[in-house]
């Protein structure tokens, strides 16, 4: 291990007012799970985050903790932040396995998940704890979302989910996989079939589309169907990337890794919009940048664009004339995607915004009683931590609404 955990926790100052935890979008209790590492009890720290955050071996590695609980370390401020991540990634790791998840007696209620990714498996975790059965559907065949088919290999690794999967199937959870819901089956029969609530958490797979010419072309590809599957493609060696946020960046590492010789990323901005650290490990694995560049077009050539003009500010205030080409063999889309639209189109009274984003209230309950939902469905693009503090206070909702059923 590059950073030596144990090092790491004895330089944490247990503050009184932990700021690293009004970072943690969750509130991870952050020095007490140190101080039970210092102290030797891992099964304690471990039991304490997971119960905090069911996904905690996951946001240890993917979260961005420059900006949460590492970049508000009080020691961040004159010298280098703990690196809280990687003794959470340690503590994680080490009592997952082992972890006993207790769950009260089954109350005779069933509850559909649809949807395996960080959500769907924070309310199956959750809500059988609390004695519901629960049986999760995903699309694909294997469980994780995003996590299993957005973020690559070298981000986090697969093995972690199919340890997920297991704890699932351990708890009594059932999982169908290959089983779209809004296809074959659909909500209404997942009513009629008696489940007393229904999770919606299928996550972002709609690549937005640029809407210039060219977009059809057989070297044109979108971000999250690339990284879904990438041994399924012949890039070529020369790539060019159409946005520059922290999908572009995984990308361009992908990309790398399956023998791209030159991989460049292109933004209208004047900064990247990813992460600090997935910014600097794209450029060091290889990738370059090019910033100011509107993309106008796109030829069996590569793609076309003209220069954006901005202020001393960054702000743009206009465009050039000229068309460049940029010669690349394929190009990948990275400009965020968003929800697809069987559910709604198959569910009379289910409604979503303009944006496909399904409507709920602050508790997740959606426009039809009983049908709840949370993460990238309803907030859009975020992140996995994000999804799982929102579907925390889902579970709750959803175990009210049941039992409210019962009076």
């Amino acid at each position: 291990m590059a950073v030596h955990v144990i090092d790491e926790a004895n330089r944490c100052l247990n503050c009184k007012k932990p700021l690293c935890r009004q970072g943690c979008p969750i509130q991870t209790a952050i020095p007490q799970m140190i101080q039970a590492f210092k102290e030797g009890d891992l099964n304690r720290a471990g039991e304490m985050v997971f119960e905090n955050n069911p996904m905690s071996l996951v946001c240890s590695l993917v979260c961005n903790h420059e900006k949460q609980c590492e970049g508000h370390c009080i020691l961040g401020k004159k010298g280098q932040p703990v690196h809280i991540s990687s003794i959470e990634n340690y503590i994680s790791d080490t009592v997952f396995d082992k972890l006993k998840i207790e769950c009260m007696p089954k109350n005779g209620k069933k509850v559909a998940v649809i949807g395996a990714g960080p959500a769907g498996i924070t309310i199956a975790i959750l809500l059988t704890k609390k004695g519901y059965s629960v049986t999760i559907f995903d699309a694909r065949d294997k469980v994780g979302g995003v996590l299993q088919y957005g973020i690559p290999e070298f981000r986090l690794p697969k093995s972690i989910l199919e340890r997920y999967k297991k704890k699932l199937l351990e708890i009594g959870v059932k999982i169908r996989p290959n089983t779209a819901i809004g296809t074959a089956l659909e909500i209404k029969d997942l009513i009629r079939d008696g489940y007393q609530s229904i999770f919606i958490g299928t996550g972002v797979w709609r690549p937005k589309t640029l809407g210039v010419k060219g977009e059809s072309l057989g070297n044109v590809h979108y971000a999250i169907d690339y990284l879904a599957n990438p041994d399924a493609y012949n890039l070529g060696d020369t790539v060019a990337i159409i946005g520059m946020g922290n999908s572009a960046m995984d990308v361009a590492r992908t990309a790398i890794r399956h023998g791209a010789r030159k991989v460049t990323l292109y933004a209208r901005g004047t900064v990247s919009n990813a992460s600090e650290h997935e910014t600097a490990y794209a450029k060091l694995d290889g990738a370059d940048f090019q910033f100011g560049k509107q993309i106008v077009e796109i030829t069996d050539d590569g793609p076309v664009f003209v220069s954006v003009i901005h202020d001393e500010t960054g702000k743009a205030i206009g465009q050039g004339e000229e068309r460049e080409q940029y010669y690349a063999d394929s190009t990948i889309i990275s400009v965020s995607q968003g929800p697809k639209s069987k559910l709604v189109n198959t569910t009379e009274g289910l409604k979503a915004s303009q944006n496909g984003l399904l409507m709920t209230d602050d508790n997740g309950q959606t426009t039809i009683p009983g049908i709840f939902a949370s993460g990238d469905v309803v907030l859009g693009a975020r992140t996995v931590v994000e999804a799982v503090a929102y579907s925390k206070t889902v579970a709750e909702a959803m175990d009210e609404y049941m039992k409210s059923k019962e009076e």
